[in-house]
């Protein structure tokens, strides 16, 4: 393939620092959402407007009227009464930033997408990937919404499947742009064996499991029973009435907080393991510097989050451990999608001209 010519490098620069920024921004409101979580404060603002809720309260009558709003959710009769307006304060601006955030993410989306589809500036397939990055974007916001509002009503917090979702469709949005950004740059696949392409498929797919049961630990406080390590419950594998105590038995693998934390630790030692096979296998095949980089980054960074979520359970999921656990599955989950994208065969989908002003790609 022939390099990207002088007339190509702007747009493709810009474009690629357009989504880095994105990217960030989704990490930093991941983060947000953590200690949104970890404070109890996602239910503070028991309405949803996507316009005028972009402005806080902004004198006494409105804090107040926003308070008495959050006084008649069971949250607040169950676990909060006789809490003060100030104490109130402090889980709305929680809330309020994630948010916030939410907005501030949409707007620096949509505004310089259209700014280059405009000057079209965007290839075929990147122009599809962009589209979809951005509807999944809109179905993200609905979908926060129908998580605050399962804990509205009949519940004293929200409901863990739609957490769970919640967040993994955030990773999906982060992991497609990070996905996205790998093929603006022009480079061939390194020449790897199908089995080792496999295996770093499989390892992004273990990774989104993962993700996903540790928010249902989350969402169940999981984190706060069975601090012990290696063993769970007095052993190092439960008893199989403990587990599955439930009926029908799948429910307990979302719903028994021993299963959903045991099924955390057992998805993280398979990943801690097929990382370091995935190296021993890019190493023996003589991959290439860059297949061997990235697996070496990629199981180092398991390796680690995997200590870090061993502290974090025995310290009972302080603040700080909890969002650097947090902050760590972004690590591995930018590493994990980078190893795939690298190993797989590909066509970049990089912005290819500096069209004139209002030109139109073809689609």
């Amino acid at each position: 393939m022939t390099g990207i010519s002088a007339s190509q490098a702007q747009p493709n620069r810009a474009v690629r620092w357009w989504l880095i920024s994105i990217a960030v921004l989704i990490a930093i409101m991941v983060l947000v959402g953590g200690a949104t979580r970890l404070t109890e404060s996602g239910l503070s603002i028991v309405e949803w407007k996507p316009v005028t809720g972009a402005l806080p309260p902004l004198n006494q009558e409105q804090w107040t009227r926003a308070f008495d709003a959050y006084k008649t959710i069971p949250q607040y009769q169950a676990m909060n009464a006789g809490m003060t307006l100030a104490e109130f304060k402090t889980i709305f601006w929680w809330e309020w930033s994630h948010r916030l955030l939410g907005r501030v993410i949409g707007v620096a989306y949509l505004l310089p997408f259209l700014w280059f589809l405009w000057r079209g500036v965007f290839s075929a397939d990147l122009k599809r990937r962009l589209w979809l990055i951005f509807g999944l974007g809109g179905l993200q916001g609905v979908v926060g919404w129908w998580m605050v509002a399962s804990g509205l009503s009949q519940r004293v917090e929200v409901s863990h499947y739609r957490l769970a979702t919640h967040l993994v469709l955030a990773l999906l949005i982060f992991a497609g742009i990070v996905w996205t950004l790998r093929r603006l740059v022009e480079r061939p696949s390194p020449a790897v064996s199908a089995r080792l392409k496999i295996t770093s498929v499989v390892l992004l797919v273990l990774t989104f499991v993962q993700l996903y049961l540790g928010a249902l630990v989350a969402g169940l406080r999981a984190g706060k029973i069975y601090n012990t390590w290696p063993d769970i419950d007095g052993g190092l594998i439960p008893s199989a009435a403990r587990l599955f105590f439930e009926t029908p038995w799948w429910r307990n693998l979302f719903d028994n907080a021993l299963t959903v934390q045991f099924e955390h630790r057992m998805v993280a030692y398979t990943l801690f393991v097929l990382a370091i096979l995935h190296v021993l296998d890019a190493v023996r095949s003589r991959a290439g510097t860059e297949a061997i980089g990235g697996a070496v980054r990629l199981a180092v960074a398991v390796t680690l989050q995997a200590t870090l979520g061993i502290f974090t359970l025995l310290n009972q999921v302080p603040m700080d451990l909890g969002l650097a656990h947090q902050a760590f599955a972004i690590v591995v989950l930018t590493m994990a999608v980078m190893q795939a994208e690298r190993l797989a065969a590909r066509q970049p989908a990089q912005a290819p001209q500096n069209y004139p002003v209002g030109q139109r790609t073809a689609a």
